[in-house]
């Protein structure tokens, strides 16, 4: 059984995915696209995928009030995955703020450079604490 964090980077795929399909106003299916990059069904994925895809436009609002003098469309739509999830799961889910900054961290380490790791972190931190 995956762990939390290897859920967190299933869905930030599946997020990526789906963010590639909006930005090129292509059609998808939200269970078709978990299905492609989930070998077993997993509600923690799930309810991530289908909260952030619900929210997508109020996550990206927030993200912009919290990102300084920037804007989520301009960091890699990898970065904006991962920002998007952890903004869904402090506002929508009970993990604690501070585990889902680190969980975001260790995404951003791993996919994004260290500029946009500098700013998911940034911006988390703002939203937690205002």
């Amino acid at each position: 059984m995956a762990n939390r964090s290897e859920l967190r980077e299933k869905a930030m795929t599946i997020i990526y995915q789906i963010s590639l399909y909006k930005k090129n106003k292509i059609d998808f299916n939200v269970d078709e696209v978990i299905k492609e990059n989930l070998e077993i069904d997993n509600e923690f994925v799930k309810d991530m995928v289908y909260g952030i895809v619900t929210n997508y436009d109020e996550l990206t609002t927030l993200a912009n009030e919290y990102l300084n003098n920037w804007t989520i469309d301009r960091l890699d739509l990898t970065g904006a995955s991962i920002l998007r999830m952890a903004i869904y799961e402090i506002k929508y889910m009970d993990t604690p703020p501070i585990v889902v900054i680190n969980e975001a961290i260790e995404l951003a380490k791993k996919y994004s450079d260290d500029s946009v790791r500098k700013m998911i972190n940034a911006s988390l931190d703002k939203m937690v604490n205002s």
